[in-house]
């Protein structure tokens, strides 16, 4: 059982039933009763998940309890999502269906009476079990704790010290002379100065600390220095006794809080000190101000050194920008791998394991834990075997390596509330790319039903930017940037792999050749080919046939091999697994789908990208009322789409590529809850959005290698906060000009003709905060609006030969972050460092790259 994930299992599982659209499903058919028990067990059960969870590794018949009620929950789940999608169903036969649908669905197994009598025969079937598990709870003697007691975080955490051996610290020179900088630099403000070092765990933030600290010009500069490792509740009391036992080498007697305060203040009364407070975790404002209250009476020139993984406890504490640390170089890093791995007497270490030791700290991204964990474990294996597997594997740490790396990882994991733990560990089911954006998660976690919203009205989407924002602040993603609603941002490996491992038993990375899953395991992703090779592959993963796969809810490829999944696969998905809520079936060997996918009622992403061979959807496609992703990109021989897309009530982003004309004829502009539409490779494609469109809620438009010209009313698209034109013709209209969307945040445009004009839509619209134009010759001046853009954020220019200048306003542009210009020409040469005629224009914009190098990088 994936550690401290049942307990938001748990949660979501209230969370559903509390819900409107399932209040008023239950209200429907009259089971409020029995839904009223249901949850009354489970809340009383979720009380004590907490320390069932973390005593179950020491209890094994815990451990099966716990997998029981694993079951259990996820059964709810499915029950309480069948009211919602038949809640759905009877919505859009109110709205679309005639006469003869609504008769036979009178005599069908969704008749309101048969429909009741199912579903109550489940409930009581549910009840009846968790009633057993719940009456079993008593006999492991489990405490209630809430997420936020103090209980909840028993596991006994490493204390940190002030003492360095700077002999074996490498590469972080820099930073220490910026740390000490800002350290010895006068104030001007009486209050305290605070400065936050902000990293993810095992970068390295309490050395640097160390270093700092340990400087023998800070040692001259400062009167008094103390080191305090901060326990995770903040604790007031254990603080300030850290604070006088360090200051004054003294033990304490019983004291209490109000003795505790006076001598602290008599113990730093007008003297200068440098305080290190190690390790914060707390972003509570309140206890902060009662400590800096008390630390005020010290000297004017006094400093404080905060680490912390968390950027909230930087902006609360800091009254310095945070230093956010960064890696290690590559050359640092071999430095200090070398130092572990290799014994100090060897002159000329073997240049075999050299060249895979290095490739080694290529995969550890300069994480100084990381390195050493590693070194020392290859320190007394001189096999290449051994080293090329360690290099070569996809995890590439041992069980060895665990255990220095994952607990000071999964700190970072277990101060998440229970509802982002679930989301982090979805993210193991990612391939770990170079860039994401907030869209890619957000198709994931809402698919599986992992966020809801806590206000009303509040979109599914701005949700997810808020958990995105939040795994950023705790460093769980690392260079968080934000374009109107679109997020980009990195996911550091070693984060990636802790997701890994606190998801090990729920989500599951298999190969075609599997042949069986764990009970527990309901989502499982496809990580590489057959290990023997696909020669032997007869169309059907083992595990597949086996009963475990019944539980599944998603089946995910992360990787492309032509013509693996085949008519035979996809029969197996839909005749097995019922309750699938994601269903990537992509490069396939079929041509058509069969009709029974209408059946898998709670499917929420269908993923069918890159299906060269698919010629036709069935109708029953449009039944799937639950589906929120639908993606037919590359599905280069789809000849047209079913006519009833309309019935796709939920449909958020939609992904298309299909020989219509025009994609009016299915049904497309009345999705009201579209939020994406990314169409691409439809080479016959002339008109959209024609007439009547109800697309008010289409947010992001991606048109991409289409034919034309193309009628695209962008007037009737008042939410549109980005888009992208790629390798397309449009026919732009006195309307498009004069009703451009004025939200506009985000404009991509590459391969287009039409640029310039396109461009002088935007006279009037002031929004927009990323700009980039690639491979467009007919891209001949910036336009001399630009400078209107206040809000402009990141601007990249690519393959533009005939750009010569930019204007004199973008000297005004001050919230410019980025400037990229490549393979421009004379612009190119306008733009050199220094030298160039156009430099002082751009001279303040932090980062700066030309022709795909950093000629100016400062860090915000």
């Amino acid at each position: 059982m994936a550690e401290s994930l049942l307990s938001g299992i748990a949660e979501g599982v209230l969370g559903k039933i509390a819900s409107l659209a399932v209040q008023e499903a239950i209200a429907i058919y009259g089971l409020e009763n029995q839904l009223s028990e249901l949850k009354e067990t489970v809340t009383a059960i979720k009380a004590v998940l907490l320390d069932a969870e973390e005593q179950q590794a020491k209890n094994h018949r815990l451990q099966l309890w716990l997998d029981r009620l694993q079951d259990v929950l996820y059964d709810v789940d499915d029950v309480l999502d069948e009211f919602e999608c038949e809640a759905l169903r009877k919505q859009v036969i109110s709205r679309y269906g005639g006469i003869k649908e609504k008769v036979r669905r009178f005599f069908s197994i969704s008749n309101p009476l048969i429909f009741r009598a199912k579903l109550s025969d489940k409930i009581r079937e549910i009840r009846e079990r968790l009633s057993i598990i719940s009456d079993e709870k008593d006999q492991f003697d489990l405490n209630a704790r809430s997420a936020n007691s103090d209980a909840a975080h028993t596991r006994s955490q490493e204390m940190t010290y002030s003492y360095v051996n700077k002999l074996e610290v490498v590469g972080r020179d820099i930073d220490k002379e910026k740390i000490i900088e800002m350290l010895i630099q006068p104030v001007s403000s009486k209050n305290i100065s605070v400065i936050p070092i902000v990293g993810i765990g095992g970068l390295g933030k309490t050395t640097l600390a160390k270093l700092v600290y340990n400087d023998d010009n800070v040692n001259e500069h400062f009167e008094l220095r103390i080191w305090v490792c901060v326990s995770r509740d903040f604790d007031l009391r254990k603080i300030i006794e850290g604070i006088i036992k360090d200051a004054t080498h003294q033990s304490l007697g019983n004291f209490d809080l109000q003795q505790l305060q006076r001598l602290l203040r008599e113990t730093i009364k007008d003297k200068k000190y440098l305080l290190v407070l190690d390790d914060i975790w707390t972003n509570d404002r309140g206890r902060w101000n009662e400590l800096r209250n008390l630390l005020s009476q010290g000297a004017s020139e006094s400093k404080i050194i905060v680490t912390t993984r968390h950027s909230d406890v930087a902006f609360i504490m800091g009254t310095h920008p945070a230093h956010n640390l960064k890696g290690l170089s590559h050359e640092d890093s071999m430095v200090l791998f070398k130092k572990c791995a290799f014994d100090e007497k060897e002159r000329e270490p073997c240049p075999k394991l050299l060249e895979i030791g290095n490739h080694i700290v290529e995969k550890s991204h300069g994480v100084p834990l990381l390195l050493k964990t590693l070194g020392c474990l290859l320190y007394t294996k001189r096999e290449e075997q051994y080293w090329a597997h360690i290099r070569d594997s996809e995890t590439w740490i041992l069980a060895e390596a665990e255990k220095g790396i994952v607990p000071v990882l999964k700190l970072s994991y277990d101060h998440l509330p229970s509802n982002l733990k679930r989301c982090f560990a979805a993210l193991s089911l990612f391939r770990n790319e170079v860039k994401f954006k907030n869209i890619d998660f957000a198709w994931l976690w809402m698919a599986l039903g992992l966020i809801s919203s806590p206000r009303e009205k509040q979109a599914l989407e701005d949700v997810t930017v808020e958990y995105v924002k939040e795994l950023g602040k705790r460093s769980l993603i690392q260079e968080v940037k934000q374009y109107g609603s679109l997020l980009v941002f990195e996911m550091h490996d070693l984060v990636h792999y802790l997701a890994s491992i606190v998801a090990r038993n729920d989500y599951s990375m298999v190969d075609l050749d599997t042949t069986e899953i764990s009970k527990g395991v309901r989502h499982v992703s496809f990580s590489s080919i057959l290990s023997k090779g696909i020669s032997n592959f007869d169309g059907v993963p083992p595990f597949l046939r086996k009963p475990t796969s019944k539980r599944l809810r998603a089946i995910i490829f992360r990787y492309k091999v032509d013509e693996i999944i085949t008519r035979e696969f996809i029969k197996t998905c839909l005749s097995k697994c019922k309750h699938l809520r994601i269903l990537q079936l992509t490069n396939g060997s079929f041509e058509e789908l069969p009709s029974s996918i209408g059946n898998l009622k709670q499917l929420r992403s269908f993923r069918l990208h890159d299906n060269k061979r698919l010629k036709e959807l069935p109708d029953s496609i449009c039944e799937l009322q639950s589906l929120l992703i639908l993606s037919l990109n590359g599905c280069s021989k789809l000849d047209k789409l079913p006519k009833n897309m309309n019935r796709l009530v939920s449909l958020r982003y939609l992904e298309v590529t299909t020989k219509q004309k025009s994609l009016q004829e299915s049904g497309i502009q009345y999705l009201e809850n579209l939020q994406l539409l990314d169409i691409n490779g439809c080479k016959n494609l002339q008109v959209l959005f024609e007439g009547t469109c109800h697309l008010t809620r289409l947010e992001h438009l991606l048109i991409k290698n289409c034919g034309g010209p193309i009628s695209v009313h962008f007037e009737k698209l008042i939410a549109l906060n980005s888009l992208m034109i790629r390798d397309c013709k449009l026919m732009l209209t006195q309307e498009n000009k004069s009703n451009f969307p004025l939200n506009l945040n985000v404009l991509i445009i590459a391969k287009f003709e039409q640029v310039m004009e396109l461009l002088q839509c935007l006279v009037g619209s002031c929004t927009l905060e990323y700009l980039r134009i690639d491979d467009c010759p007919n891209f001949t001046a910036v336009p001399e609006w630009l400078p209107n853009h206040t809000h402009l954020k990141y601007i990249e220019f690519s393959r533009c030969s005939n750009l010569s200048f930019l204007p004199q306003g973008v000297r005004s542009l001050t919230a410019l972050r980025e400037l990229h210009v490549a393979d421009c020409g004379e612009l190119s040469n306008r733009c050199q460092h220094l030298t160039g005629e156009d430099w002082p224009i751009i001279a303040h914009i932090p980062q700066i790259k030309l022709d795909y190098r950093k000629v100016q990088w400062t860090e915000d």
